[in-house]
């Protein structure tokens, strides 16, 4: 395997080839679980003018003064409740790392050199662009970890992107993603990876919610295409699974502010369930490449909890795809697929 730090090299013989840089980035993460570290990571998160879209004459006192105050606290412990002990990292960079790491595998005779990035917090796609350029890397594809498009999270990657290339004297090409809500090597791979965790059970369960992040209606109002792809993430699934719409609904999690967003609200609909008689429920992110916070604490924790107080006797929580033997092979086909024409 190889090490992505900067002590790699490559042969002598590969600098007579195309060289091409692959990097996936992901969301962001703090470095630590402490106040500090939760504070940095949501101050650099939330001035983003693609996150939050009000203007920071009124934004920033806000931000700045009682969110940053009170939430890295709230927040602590719940990443406390995730945190890897082992590597020291949160689930987040544990997992996206894990995931270069065994993708470079798929390539490494093919003079492509797979790294990993978070577009908040470290390490930066800056820093992880100069490294590849380092590596004589003349060719780059950067792949957002985001399976739904929105300019909240693709096009905030693209920007941070371009902004970095205007540094470059000499800039690479470069290939971005847009969008593979409904491509039929993701949905082959979310498939699998359901039904693989749901045969470890001993019951069925009697629906399946599809929890997506949410997003504030008025994004999508101003044209933002996310709510779309997540409806054709969800009705691509349910065709290939033979499932209807009433056993696998379309959810959206982790409201904030008081904007309306995106209905339905996964609370409301756990709720319904339990009226509907409905005892066992699975929950699975089909928005997220990697277990988070938003997975493994707001869903199998909150949720779960809300489900099973009011009543429900199984909650089964199916884990995103990770860094499992089904995720690599997708993301290898899928990279295969955007780099066409630069290796053969």
């Amino acid at each position: 395997m190889i090490a992505l730090n900067e002590n790699d090299h490559w042969g002598e013989e590969d600098k007579l080839q195309k060289r091409i840089g692959v990097l996936l980035v992901n969301l962001g993460t703090p470095e630590g679980t402490d106040y500090r570290s939760i504070r940095r990571y949501l101050s650099q998160f939330l001035s983003d003018r693609r996150v939050i879209e009000i203007p920071p004459w009124l934004w920033q006192p806000i931000l700045q003064g009682p969110i940053l105050t009170f939430r890295p606290r709230r927040l602590s412990k719940s990443y406390e409740r995730v945190w890897d002990k082992t590597e020291n990292k949160s689930p987040l960079a544990v997992v996206t790392k894990r995931q270069a790491e065994k993708v470079q595998d798929y390539f490494n005779k093919q003079n492509v050199l797979i790294d990993w990035a978070m577009r908040y917090g470290q390490p930066s796609i800056a820093k992880k662009l100069d490294y590849l350029k380092s590596k004589d890397c003349n060719h780059i594809l950067i792949l957002s970890l985001y399976p739904q498009y929105s300019a909240t999270t693709t096009a905030t990657v693209n920007d941070a992107v371009f902004k970095h290339l205007m540094t470059y004297r000499m800039q690479p090409a470069v290939r971005t993603t847009f969008s593979f809500a409904q491509d039929p090597i993701y949905i082959a791979a979310l498939k699998q990876n359901i039904e693989q965790k749901l045969s470890e059970y001993k019951h069925r369960p009697e629906q399946i919610l599809l929890s997506f992040h949410g997003l504030p209606q008025r994004y999508v109002n101003a044209g933002d295409p996310y709510e779309q792809d997540c409806q054709a993430t969800a009705t691509a699934l349910r065709l290939a699974m033979g499932k209807t719409e009433p056993e696998m609904p379309l959810v959206y999690q982790s409201r904030f502010g008081p904007d309306k967003w995106l209905e339905p609200n996964i609370t409301d609909i756990i709720e319904k369930s339990l009226q509907q008689g409905i005892k066992r429920l699975a929950v699975v992110a089909p928005g997220f490449m990697a277990d988070c916070l938003e997975t493994m604490d707001e869903i199998n924790h909150e949720y779960r909890h809300l489900f099973m107080s009011k009543g429900g006797e199984e909650f089964m929580y199916i884990p995103c795809l990770n860094d499992s033997l089904i995720a690599i092979n997708m993301l290898h086909k899928l990279i295969t697929k955007e780099i066409q024409g630069w290796i053969s």
